[in-house]
């Protein structure tokens, strides 16, 4: 039986996929498990193994060309079989704006079994209208996401781009709700252009992970109820710690631990105290998770990716260390997988290191709290008997959901987090 290989979904996020690289040529021989394909989700390059034996009779889609995820990309035939009758010579890349297909040209014909993932259900009809005449434009993950939640789409408001549906919308949105017509429905602000391009202008489309950022970022700020607190702690015991342990461990030839290694260990052991903020928004609840999946922010070339440190409060500042180290490195050749960027509960984002004293980031859905760390920053401060010293002071500040954290809870878990900071030998206990 004829085997299509599917553009797997790889991620929470992803939508498409780049075919980067064939790893079998057409006429090769495929087991099950072999690498077959190398795939750039909107966060890594990843390699993509068959699921199915036979010959790789078709490539269906060539290298770098971006494929809707549930897709076909390829064709594994059993020895001796033919081609069935409906196989494309080759397929177009995929126009995320353009008309969806209908589910026999994307998944083929019945009884076709798929070679790489598994295949997704193909949707229930939908409506392809509001009330009001106008189109529904929904991404295709959005529309399945919508049908197996029971979300009428005509009820959900896109935060896309254009005003297209999104999966965050769907995640949002309650389920069984019922189309109505608006009593008094007003016109979506259309979206403010740009100023046209000029001689010697560059227009450079959006990367995978560019949109998936624009899109997340969007619905955070647009959906979420942020609040934000700021505080500047006093950083001299911590800097002076981390001299005495880092000269303790070049002497055993052992690794340097950071002042940002000092402040996730902070963060992590603060959230034990106030575990109110390690939690989500899920409709008619919220989600406190038992363990802190720490997110640590890291700049990559087209963006930002922001890799999980899994039940962070039983790591010891060192393993931190070592975890973050790795981490970092992958997402930056991205060689993360999908499980290695997915499930945090709290996100860290530092720019102390481009000089940023303070900043409020943006929360990382579907978490409900964020905290920014700027620069260590020498200023003079009061001292004892109301001295001026020099003193050495880092700004942090905390982005908060408020359906989730309230200001006072927030206030208590900064004031936690700046008694491991001002008094770190706690960490270490």
């Amino acid at each position: 039986m004829a085997n299509y290989i599917v553009m797997p979904k790889l991620s929470d996020t992803m939508t498409e996929g780049t075919l980067v690289k064939w790893r079998k040529k057409e006429g090769d021989k495929v087991e099950v498990g072999d690498v077959i394909a190398e795939i750039e989700t909107d966060k890594a390059t990843m390699e993509m193994e068959a699921f199915d034996d036979g010959i790789l009779n078709k490539h269906l889609i060539q290298e770098g060309t971006k494929v809707l995820v549930g897709n076909r990309i390829g064709l594994i035939l059993g020895k001796g079989e033919s081609a069935p009758v409906d196989a494309p010579a080759a397929a177009a890349p995929a126009d995320k704006e353009a008309p969806e297909k209908p589910a026999s040209a994307v998944n083929g014909a019945p009884g076709a079994q798929q070679a790489a993932a598994p295949r997704p259900s193909t949707p229930a009809a939908a409506p392809v209208q509001r009330n009001d005449g106008e189109r529904i434009r929904i991404s295709p993950f959005a529309r399945k996401l919508a049908q197996e939640k029971g979300i009428d789409i005509g009820t959900v408001t896109g935060t896309g781009p254009g005003g297209r549906i999104i999966a965050a919308d769907i995640e949002s949105a309650k389920p069984g709700a019922v189309s109505a017509a608006p009593a008094a429905a007003k016109p979506a602000a259309a979206p403010v252009a740009a100023t046209p391009a000029g001689a010697g202008d560059q227009r450079l489309p959006l990367s995978g992970m560019r949109r998936v950022i624009a899109e997340r970022l969007l619905t955070s700020k647009t959906t979420i109820p942020h609040f934000y607190l700021n505080i500047e702690v006093d950083a001299g015991p911590l800097m002076k710690l981390r001299a005495e342990v880092n000269a303790a461990s070049e002497a055993a030839g052992g690794p340097k631990i950071t002042v940002n290694d000092f402040v996730l260990k902070a963060v992590i052991a603060a959230a034990i105290k106030v575990p109110a903020v390690n939690a989500s928004f899920d409709g008619d609840a919220i989600i406190q998770y038992a363990n802190v999946n720490l997110c640590v922010a890291v700049a990559v070339e087209d963006g930002l990716v922001t890799p999980v440190v899994r039940e962070a409060q039983k790591k010891s500042l060192r393993e931190i260390s070592e975890s973050v180290k790795d981490l970092a490195g992958r997402a930056r050749s991205k060689k993360l997988k999908p499980e290695e960027y997915q499930g945090g509960t709290i996100t860290v984002s530092n720019l102390g290191s481009y000089g940023i004293e303070s900043f409020s980031a943006i929360i990382n859905p579907p978490q409900a709290m964020i905290v920014s760390v700027g620069a260590i920053v020498k200023k003079p401060v009061v001292g004892p008997n109301d001295q001026i010293i020099a003193g050495q002071r880092l700004g942090i500040g905390l982005s908060a959901d408020h359906r989730v954290v309230d200001g006072a809870v927030g206030a208590q878990y900064l004031a936690e987090l700046r008694k491991f900071i001002e008094s770190p030998t706690l960490m270490l206990l």
